[in-house]
């Protein structure tokens, strides 16, 4: 079985594109049952390049997309 890591940027709100492009096949790969571990993170780091005079923004972005996640179907249960 394999392990799966990725990611998002939260230098803004998640939008249809990052459902339709990434958030779906997250959702179908963690209750695939193919994949031993499923990381998800939030690159607040790098965010924070664009946004050093904004942490707040960036603080803000990071709990609406951890929202979206839920709202997508990614299960805390399934993945991390």
């Amino acid at each position: 079985m394999d392990v799966v890591l990725t990611g998002d940027r939260p230098t803004g709100k998640l939008h249809i594109g990052h459902y339709v492009g990434s958030l779906r096949r997250r959702v179908e790969m963690q209750n695939s049952g193919k994949y031993k571990d499923i990381y998800f993170f939030m690159a607040d780091a790098q965010a924070l390049t664009d946004n050093a005079d904004n942490p707040d923004k960036v603080r803000k972005n990071i709990t609406e997309a951890a929202l979206d996640y839920l709202a997508c179907a990614i299960d805390p249960k399934k993945s991390t």
